[in-house]
């Protein structure tokens, strides 16, 4: 086992933010596979997206996901929200998805200090009818692939770590 943790859960559901706030709470490293993505590309998810399209992406994340199976141990690895999807996610580390409603999401990206960028490097955001379809279609499969739930919603910070990493021992 590679004694990693993986955060999964929607767009915008604090997968990053959390992950920086379980380094300072704990002996992990932390990386973003979205941030991994982006250096391998030398280009933002938004452009990847736009110049080349979601398969094109998918292909990058398996990519990613493979490098992490192999390369990576003692990491949080906080995950773009269709990471989930791949087929090694379990080889990688313990899966937790990070459980809120989507209008808790959108409600959080929009109290955001940078609300506006937050919704800009997220391109599935752009229409929040179609995002909400694709959370939908997400949420049965964010906890059937989860190794632990932590519900998110109330965003108090340090309860949500405390509560991850007592569950990942």
């Amino acid at each position: 086992m590679n004694n990693n943790v993986l955060l999964i859960g929607f767009m915008g559901v604090g997968k990053g933010t959390l992950a920086r706030a379980i380094v300072k709470n704990s002996d992990f490293f932390a990386i973003d596979t979205d941030d991994l993505i982006e250096s391998l590309e030398n280009r933002k998810i938004k452009k990847i997206f736009a110049q080349d399209g979601e398969p094109y992406f998918r292909a990058l994340e398996k990519k990613c996901a493979v490098w992490c199976e192999a390369n990576i141990k003692n990491t949080i690895i906080s995950t773009g929200g269709g990471f989930y999807r791949q087929e090694n996610i379990k080889n990688i580390g313990k899966v937790v998805y990070l459980q809120s409603t989507f209008d808790k999401i959108i409600e959080s990206l929009k109290m955001a200090p940078d609300s506006k960028k937050k919704f800009k490097k997220r391109p599935l955001l752009s229409d929040l009818n179609e995002a909400k379809k694709i959370y939908d279609l997400r949420v049965k499969e964010y906890e059937n692939v989860a190794d632990i739930i932590v519900n998110v919603e109330d965003w108090d910070i340090q309860r949500i770590v405390n509560e991850i990493l007592e569950k990942i021992k």
